[in-house]
């Protein structure tokens, strides 16, 4: 499979692809439906009654992105839909944060505590590592339905969360049904950990626009700046959520933070990391295939190979910018997981983790993690089929490309499947 659409547009709910094609017979008239920065901005003030957005430094990043997605994106009618909502709601989410400081300026003097952040690169098993580690009642996460309104809606208290919830299981529905093969891939549940690049998507510089939209001109631009700010409001939102549900250890998760080690030591520096090791060449291939099932929900133009071609040497990046920082920070801020272990041994795995955090690892915790292994098991929702040919990746080429990290963590071969390398 090379070229312009990938197989599973085939999959597609019928009222999707009719309404995709009622967008197109439109375009062909010269009615458009481009996205505008500034008419979602209106609308996100509309909906919240709201007006400050707090520090404009956002602003840049928001606009090179629609600007990104107008010009490159080949975005379907629903894909335009779709975004557009979600643009204004993270806008919206903005206007809440500043308005909820504005009235608790106190929750600037709390602690977020310490924090287990998990960077390995995607496919890894970051997910697994992070909900494993996530049962321990003693460990707070990101909920999903915290990650999309991370503060309360009107009608909510400070500890209320039933109508976010109520959202979120929209979400989950809505997410279902656009993209029924995307939960086999990674699992998507209201009430679950999820990634805090949700978080860092309120500041329009994350990884989450590239990995769901053809916009390269944005991810060039995004690998030159300067993620300070970022990641101080990262801590901002950590604390509003602390604020609601308090929590003295976190456990985070997302491969963006791979390449930005230094900013996280600095602006979250009770910080240990763990990182997360498997076969470059099945890990690379099966995070190819889940940005093509993402893209599909967003446009009938998925360019395998143009995937591969962006992410390979994006993830070799992120690797390489980890090392160095690596090669800067005592060893003890590192923890290292092989996939292998995770999955054959995880109790031996957590044990190891906590112990080099200074936690206990108790049976209340041994518990909780029985219970998580039991609702995560591998599969519950399918089989994940890729191969790595279908996006034009050479195995030998990934092996050249990341042969430095694989001795260097000493990773074993992966057997092959489901053609992963062909």
């Amino acid at each position: 499979m090379t070229g312009g659409v990938f197989p599973d547009q085939g999959r597609r709910p019928r009222a999707i692809v009719a309404l995709n094609a009622l967008g197109r017979g439109l375009r062909r008239f010269g009615i458009g439906d481009a996205l505008d920065a500034d008419q979602m901005v209106a609308a996100a003030r509309k909906r919240t009654g709201l007006e400050d957005f707090g520090d404009s430094y956002f602003d840049s990043a928001f606009r090179v992105l629609v600007e990104s997605i107008n010009e490159e994106a080949r975005l379907s009618t629903v894909g335009r839909l779709v975004q557009r909502q979600q643009i204004v709601g993270l806008l919206a989410n903005r206007l809440r944060v500043e308005d909820l400081l504005r009235r608790h300026p106190e929750i600037h003097e709390l602690d977020v505590g310490r924090i287990i952040l998990i960077a390995g690169m995607q496919r890894t098993g970051t997910t697994l590592m992070q909900r494993l580690l996530a049962s321990n009642p003693a460990v707070r996460s990101l909920s999903a339905w915290e990650a999309l309104n991370p503060v309360p809606l009107p009608g909510e208290g400070r500890a209320d969360c039933h109508r976010r919830v109520r959202l979120a299981k929209a979400s989950e529905r809505t997410l279902a049904y656009l993209a029924p093969t995307l939960f086999p891939i990674h699992p998507i549940e209201h009430d679950a950990p999820e990634e805090d690049i949700l978080l860092l998507d309120l500041t329009f510089m994350s990884q989450t626009f590239e990995a769901t939209m053809h916009v390269p001109s944005y991810a060039r631009w995004l690998e030159q700046q300067d993620q300070s700010k970022t990641y101080e409001y990262l801590r901002t939102l950590m604390k509003i959520l602390v604020w609601q549900r308090p929590g003295d250890v976190w456990v985070l998760k997302t491969p963006q933070h791979l390449e930005h080690l230094d900013v996280v030591l600095e602006v979250l520096p009770k910080t240990t990391i763990v990182q997360t090791h498997r076969d470059p060449v099945i890990a690379v291939a099966s995070f190819c295939s889940m940005v093509a099932h993402a893209r599909g929900m967003m446009s009938e133009h998925v360019d395998p190979g143009e995937i591969s071609a962006h992410w390979i040497p994006k993830v070799r990046r992120a690797l390489a910018l980890a090392m160095e920082v690596r090669a800067t920070v005592p060893p003890s801020r590192f923890v290292d997981v092989s996939y292998y272990d995770l999955l054959d041994d995880p109790l031996t795995v957590l044990r190891r983790v906590y112990k080099a955090l200074r936690l206990d690892f108790g049976p209340a915790a041994e518990a909780a993690l029985a219970a998580a292994r039991a609702s995560n098991r591998q599969h519950r929702y399918g089989r994940h089929a890729y191969d790595a040919a279908d996006f034009g990746i050479s195995c030998r080429r990934i092996e050249d490309c990341f042969a430095w990290y694989r001795a260097r963590f000493g990773i074993p071969t992966e057997p092959a499947r489901d053609g992963s390398r062909s």
